[in-house]
């Protein structure tokens, strides 16, 4: 992964995917409401062709599998690569395409049965599995082999500060899957990895682009590497800082994404079907519109969170 494409596609991936999910969480909460919300770990795709349905866990898998095969096959010599770093990106990989292939297959089970306590909790099975997901990610780049040096490592530590949020974020959904705000910073923080990848690519691996006073290095024969040299003491902390305000840029554009859309929640009315019991004696009739009801009928209505 070290090379500019290396990190723009896989943070393009993961970029598409958080924002994916951003947009249907917000949809999901609009349209059931705050009592039948339920966070889910991946989203069909809205389509009339039924074989589309999974397409999210399809280019998971697909994406998984073709990164897995670009890591372990040198291209065009087509020899396997055993170097660590590769098989530790290739590890990450794995977990991704063994979430996507288990999420398929238990919505393959729990789709004939239609009993919603067995989809919930194969549900929380997936999501479990997709916090695994990044909790292997953040144990592979703490203990990365290519011990990261200078520009590059400290890029590579505030990926791992946003990787623990996506790790936090997904398990908390297992313990507070009707949580809205829990799904939402799931999401956020998962378009905040995508995004944070693709910085990376071009502040690191584009000459134009490198900090000022600083150059771009050739990779060492030793472990500790960075794909960005600074001579100066003052130049690697200019460099330092604009990666600590890039960081808080990218933060603050996708929180106001993520605003926008949860502020559309409210502009909505979401409608949620209530039991309403006449009193005894009462004017059942003025409440239902119908004046042969009977005191012990019960009526649904209608009622928006808005009111």
């Amino acid at each position: 992964m070290g090379t500019f494409f290396g990190h723009f596609v896989p943070g393009l991936a993961f970029a598409i995917l958080g924002l994916w999910h951003a947009l249907n969480t917000v949809r999901a909460y609009k349209l059931k409401g705050a009592s039948g919300f339920r966070a889910a770990a991946w989203f069909p795709f809205p389509s009339p062709l039924p074989g589309l349905k999974h397409l999210e866990l399809y280019l998971l898998l697909s994406f998984s599998v073709l990164a897995i095969v670009d890591q372990l096959v040198d291209f065009p010599l087509l020899s396997f690569t055993i170097q660590p770093d590769a098989l530790e990106h290739t590890t990450m990989y794995l977990h991704l395409a063994v979430y996507a292939s288990v999420a398929l297959a238990a919505d393959g089970v729990a789709a004939p049965s239609h009993h919603g306590g067995a989809q919930a909790q194969l549900g929380e099975v997936v999501a479990a599995l997709a916090a695994s997901v990044f909790g292997q990610e953040l144990f592979l780049l703490r203990f990365h082999s290519a011990d990261h040096a200078g520009l590059e490592g400290h890029y590579h530590w505030l990926l791992q500060l946003v990787v623990t949020a996506s790790l936090v974020s997904t398990s908390a959904t297992v313990v507070l899957p009707r949580s809205f705000a829990v799904a939402v910073v799931r999401s956020a923080s998962v378009l905040f990895q995508g995004l944070w990848f693709i910085v990376m690519g071009f502040a690191l691996w584009v000459p134009a682009l490198v900090p000022r006073g600083c150059h771009g290095a050739e990779a060492g024969g030793g472990a500790m590497r960075s794909a960005v040299a600074c001579p100066t003491d003052e130049a690697a902390r200019r460099a330092v800082v604009m990666a600590n305000l890039q960081f808080s840029w990218v933060l603050a554009g996708v929180w106001a994404v993520t605003a926008y859309l949860c502020l559309r929640v409210g502009e909505s009315r979401s409608m949620e079907y209530r039991q309403i019991e006449a009193p005894s004696g009462g004017d059942v009739g003025g409440l239902a519109g119908d004046g042969d009801a009977t005191p012990s009928q019960k009526r649904v209505f209608p009622v928006s969170d808005n009111v």
